[in-house]
């Protein structure tokens, strides 16, 4: 194609038509500013624990700087499969159905590259993580977008996964504890929508990346339910629950034949992921446990504490299972989601995610993150009231 001045374009058209994260778009205004208290960015406000940073410096002085095998050090991933079996009764074969990636997000991207094909369809549970769609049509795929309903927990319900698939659907990306709604799903509504993905011969791509962050009940993995195991692509990683955003690692579990095809990708444009964060992952999971726990009851005792604040100050907010976000509607606000979180930046100087940036669904809500301090949160909660009362008085 050429441009008006006779030069052929020099850019994707698939890429122009991508937006930008509107995640990072409030994170970057928010850092220009003074005095700002960030509920935006999904990131544990906890350091990476010693051990694990220890183990990654101590690889590096014994000079372990090299490469590793393409799918991560074997090692590695069988201490992920230990870790899976143990925690959420999922086993996977450590040398053919494990690939240890660049974080959870190149574990998406070669998931979805391995199995769409251009033109196919790829179902786009939402409000959902805002890479999900744009990575889908990367791939030439075609995303389908499906609103789950705030009176049914956000939870997708098979009557409206039916809805969406037609002759060109190949798979459904879901993602529980969800991003940014926090809502889980148990075992008992796995089994629905398995039934609904085997009957229509679908593959799902499951991220769990907060599966360690489930409050309320145990998490139950989709690979765990019969029949399930063949047909999903299971994402996870260190970032979220080890609090290792930085470092750069996550896995992919798969059959065999779908872990070959992610790892010919993956050869081709990362190699390995770093050997250093592979190390510090390898230690994560050999002694990381009580660090995890001590992180959930502060993460725990901090949404208990979200959601009884955003009550008396008038946000009504669904209780998330899992993750690190709250999701209060601000419909009675008068304001859209860009608007409220706008405003709310430039007057109270409180960074929280327009709504609208996770599909249509989120459009009425915000996501806070819950992942920074109680004395934050407290302040917080202190100028999203002033702010309430400003919009209130002026109404």
């Amino acid at each position: 194609m050429e441009s008006t001045t006779g030069r052929k374009q020099r850019l994707s058209q698939t890429v122009q038509h991508i937006k930008p994260s509107g995640i990072r778009r409030f994170f970057d205004m928010a850092s220009t500013m003074e005095d700002v208290i960030s509920l935006g960015v999904g990131e544990p406000d906890f350091v990476t624990p010693w051990n694990v940073r220890e183990a990654s410096i101590l690889s590096m002085e014994r000079g372990y700087t090299a490469y590793t095998a393409n799918a991560g050090m074997l090692e590695l991933r069988k201490e992920i499969t230990r870790y899976l079996e143990e925690r959420f009764d999922t086993p996977y074969d450590p040398e053919s159905e494990i690939v240890v990636t660049v974080g959870a997000s190149e574990a998406i991207d070669i998931a979805v590259r391995a199995i769409v094909d251009p033109g196919e369809e790829v179902i786009v549970v939402e409000p959902s993580f805002v890479s999900y769609a744009p990575i889908v049509s990367l791939a030439g795929g075609i995303p389908v977008p499906v609103q789950t309903k705030k009176e049914n927990g956000f939870k997708l319900t098979p009557a409206e996964l039916k809805e969406a698939i037609t002759p060109k659907t190949k798979a459904v990306i879901v993602c529980f504890p969800n991003n940014p709604t926090g809502t889980i799903l148990e075992e008992s509504e796995l089994l629905e929508l398995s039934a609904v993905i085997k009957e229509h011969d679908l593959m799902v791509i499951s991220d769990e990346i907060y599966a360690e962050l489930s409050y309320d009940t145990k998490h139950c993995s989709f690979p765990k339910i019969e029949g399930m195991k063949d047909r999903t692509i299971l994402i996870s990683g260190f970032s979220k629950a080890f609090a290792m955003t930085g470092w750069r690692v996550g896995y992919v579990c798969a059959p065999e034949d779908i872990s070959a095809a992610m790892l010919k990708i993956h050869q081709y444009t990362m190699m390995c992921a770093s050997t250093l964060a592979q190390f510090g992952a390898l230690e994560a999971l050999r002694d990381g446990q009580d660090d995890v726990k001590r992180m959930v009851i502060s993460y725990r005792q901090r949404r208990n504490y979200m959601i009884e604040a955003f009550k008396e100050i008038g946000l009504d907010c669904h209780v998330p299972g899992g993750a690190f976000y709250l999701f209060p509607s601000i419909q009675n606000t008068g304001l859209n989601s860009e608007e409220f979180a706008e405003q709310l930046l430039k007057e109270e100087q409180v960074a929280v995610v327009p709504g609208s940036v996770f599909g249509e669904g989120g459009e009425g809500y915000v996501r806070c993150s819950y992942a920074t301090s109680m004395d934050s949160l407290k302040t917080a909660v202190s100028r999203i009231e002033r702010f309430l009362s400003k919009r209130k008085a002026a109404q």
